[in-house]
């Protein structure tokens, strides 16, 4: 299924009061995982699943001779879904007692995937519960109130437009800063969960699709294009002017000495130097001493993603060792968060903040 005939499809079939779902992958696969909750009950990995009771509290589960196991007794299948309080849902309330797998504490239920690598865990729950969880993560809860709902925007996009590209798939996205971060129940905020409600079935779109929602925290004062920072050329996501760059938080510097560069790069350089900058003044290349060179994207991989904040830096020797003076934190496309605070501190709403960070896309309600 395209992209597109995805979109339409859950625009067109999604039932009138329906909760949109996402699958988060928890971690990578393990030898064993431990699910723990009251009430617990199992099922298969069906939204429409008939669920009975498990018994204890705590289940542990493993690969064993191929096979998935729970408690040291196959299953039948390949994946066994768990939820907590069975009880509660034939009262007619599903899902209202949080789940804890390998220690971490989710709403929703958690799917246990058998791989050749052991067990994969997926947590199974409704798009605005996982968006709350997500807020509390990506972006600090004391931002003001219309950055936040910026952010929750960008976010249900991004979910939304990677649930497509993944349709079909054990699961839509991870939990870590290779997608979106997302720490269950222990990053739920009233101010996150409020900014979640507020724009509730609001998504980006561009040609009547769902944008590739990108963000970042500091672009440092002006946006990098997708071409540049992600190799996504895309017409939404070009450089904009950003009022973060005046922001002191956005101004950071680094030393690393010759030992730590030929750790990170299988090399220690007599000399640095950048070869070539974007139209926003971001690095493209490095060059080594005596001839080398190395793409700036991987220089900074190597070095470190915190440590190396972002491409839009100088190099100064120094001694034995470099200094490193930059700007901004992370890849510099999309939504910038810091700067969605100062535009939110100056009195503009959400949608005047992501209509300025992805340019020519529409807000459209999906439910």
């Amino acid at each position: 299924m395209s992209i597109r005939s995805g979109w339409l499809a859950l625009l067109l079939c999604l039932p009138a009061g329906a909760a949109e779902t996402m699958r988060v992958q928890m971690g990578p696969a393990v030898a064993t995982a431990q699910i723990e909750g009251e009430a617990l009950a199992t099922g298969e990995d069906a939204e429409d699943a008939r669920f009975s009771p498990a018994g204890a509290g705590r289940h542990l589960v493993a690969r064993v001779n191929g096979k998935l196991t729970v408690n040291g007794e196959p299953v039948i299948g390949d994946a066994i879904r768990f939820r907590a309080g069975l009880l509660a849902r034939d009262a007619g309330v599903p899902g209202d007692r949080p789940l804890k797998a390998n220690g971490m504490l989710v709403r929703g239920d958690v799917v246990a995937v058998l791989q050749p690598a052991g067990v994969l865990l997926v947590n199974v729950l409704p798009l605005e519960d996982y968006l709350v969880g997500v807020l509390g993560s990506e972006m600090p809860r004391s931002f003001p109130p219309e950055a936040l709902k910026a952010q929750a925007v960008a976010a249900r996009t991004y979910a939304l437009q990677k649930k497509l590209e993944q349709y079909g798939q054990p699961f839509h996205l991870g939990s870590s800063v290779i997608s979106q971060v997302y720490g269950g129940l222990k990053a739920e905020d009233p101010r996150t969960r409020e900014a979640v409600e507020a724009t509730r079935g609001l998504v980006l779109t561009y040609d009547l699709q769902p944008i590739e929602a990108y963000f970042h925290s500091s672009c440092g004062g002006k946006t990098e294009s997708g071409a540049n920072a992600l190799g996504r050329d895309l017409p939404y996501l070009k450089p904009v002017s950003c009022p973060c760059g005046k922001l002191p938080s956005s101004q950071w510097s680094m030393g690393i000495s010759s030992d730590e560069l030929k750790a990170a790069l299988g090399t220690r350089p007599s000399a640095m130097k950048i070869e070539g900058r974007t139209s926003t003044g971001r690095a493209k290349r490095i060059h080594f001493a005596p001839n080398r060179s190395l793409d700036a994207v991987t220089f900074r991989e190597r070095l470190g993603y915190t440590r190396l904040k972002s491409l839009q830096f100088e190099l100064e020797p120094r001694g034995a060792g470099w200094t490193i003076h930059g700007h901004g934190f992370g890849h510099g496309a999309g939504l910038c968060q810091w700067g969605a605070k100062v535009l939110a501190d100056q009195g503009k709403d959400f949608r005047e903040i992501v209509a300025h960070y992805y340019p020519g896309t529409e807000l459209q309600v999906l439910y």
